[in-house]
């Protein structure tokens, strides 16, 4: 059964899931752990949040909600799932938990789906594309 957590630290199992994602030319996983470490970046303005996705004790994938203050929204960023836990919902769960916390402070959300399969998987939980400077999706609520 997958529980998505709210997360202030990074989890044990980070790495893996860094490392799968470089492995398939994702950075976005080497970015979160960078910035979290070097304090550049930790989630916690308002609205904004870290979620794991644990199947058990294993983390299996993880997504953070960002402010975009040029845009008055919310964005999704650094959603990744291992590839053995993809294609059971936990993408979909975890996409679920950041829409909710950011509709708790904006009424946009927007997302850059540059990997493969990004986009469809954003078109699929409610996002409509569009030709933004910065980002190629978005959601209103």
């Amino acid at each position: 059964m997958i529980e998505i957590r709210h997360l202030t630290e990074l989890p044990p199992g980070i790495e893996v899931l860094r490392s799968e994602a470089a492995a398939e030319g994702i950075r976005n996983m080497g970015t979160l752990v960078a910035d979290w470490r070097s304090g550049a970046e930790r989630y916690d303005g308002r609205g904004e949040a870290l979620f794991g996705a644990f199947d058990g004790a294993r983390l299996v994938g993880v997504g953070c909600v960002k402010a975009e203050t040029a845009a008055s929204a919310m964005r999704m960023r650094r959603l990744y799932v291992l590839r053995d836990a993809r294609r059971h919902g936990v993408g979909r769960k975890l996409a679920q938990a950041m829409i909710a916390r950011s509709f708790e402070s904006a009424g946009r959300l927007t997302c850059n789906a540059v990997p493969p399969g990004a986009g469809e998987f954003w078109d699929a939980m409610g996002f409509a594309r569009v030709a933004a400077d910065g980002w190629t999706h978005e959601m209103m609520k």
